[in-house]
């Protein structure tokens, strides 16, 4: 459930340049045209995943022709890295943004992160459902967008262990996967029982830090 502004994500996915996302013809809308747009958006991407979503349910949730949604942008996956930026910059306005630093302990990032989302949630659970639909989509355009969404927990975990926080001998891709694969399925188990999921969060990653192996030297 991570959000990154649609020009940086757009800049690590794309493959068009400096191509405008969306266009100009949508910037140029009234405000109350554009949030039906988003808003179809919202409701089309929070019910399926992006491969199963369809741009016909999106036009006709928004009430605009087929061919002015292409005046708008070029195709579904400029519509959903819109979607990404509005909603990321509500976020912003709702939870307030902290300061980053790479020194942070990974984990302790991972569970103020995980509250950030829970908080979104309550505000707006059709955000959730989108992040959780991004982690179970298998589509080449969403795997690169997850990809991009959890590099810089990546990037964190290797200065962890650079800094001496974590072992060396650790590999990085499978705690990102345990942690990612566990909270998705978890969240899902929980039957959205926003204590019960961050309490079942804390403890896979106390397991993960301290592992289970009783040390009898």
């Amino acid at each position: 459930m991570t959000y990154l502004s649609c020009k940086k994500t757009y800049d690590m996915m794309s493959s068009r340049g400096d191509d405008i996302v969306p266009k100009d013809t949508f910037k140029n809308l009234n405000a109350d045209k554009k949030q039906r747009i988003f808003d179809a958006a919202v409701q089309e991407f929070s019910t399926c995943s992006f491969s199963d979503a369809s741009i016909n349910q999106i036009i006709k949730t928004a009430g605009i022709p087929r061919g002015s949604f292409y005046q708008y942008f070029n195709d579904k996956e400029d519509l959903y890295l819109y979607m990404i930026e509005e909603i990321s910059n509500q976020k912003k306005k709702l939870i307030p943004e902290r300061v980053s630093n790479p020194d942070d302990d990974f984990f302790e990032t991972f569970i103020q992160k995980t509250k950030d989302s829970l908080e979104l949630g309550k505000a707006k659970p059709e955000y959730t459902k989108i992040g959780m639909l991004m982690q179970m989509d298998n589509s080449e355009f969403i795997a690169k967008f997850r990809t991009a969404s959890i590099e810089k927990y990546r990037k964190q975990l290797k200065h962890n262990k650079e800094c001496g926080l974590i072992r060396q001998e650790v590999n990085t891709d499978i705690v990102l996967d345990m942690l990612f694969s566990y909270t998705l399925e978890e969240y899902f188990k929980s039957g959205f029982d926003e204590n019960e999921y961050l309490k079942k969060v804390i403890d896979a990653i106390n397991i993960i830090k301290e592992g289970i192996k009783i040390n009898k030297d």
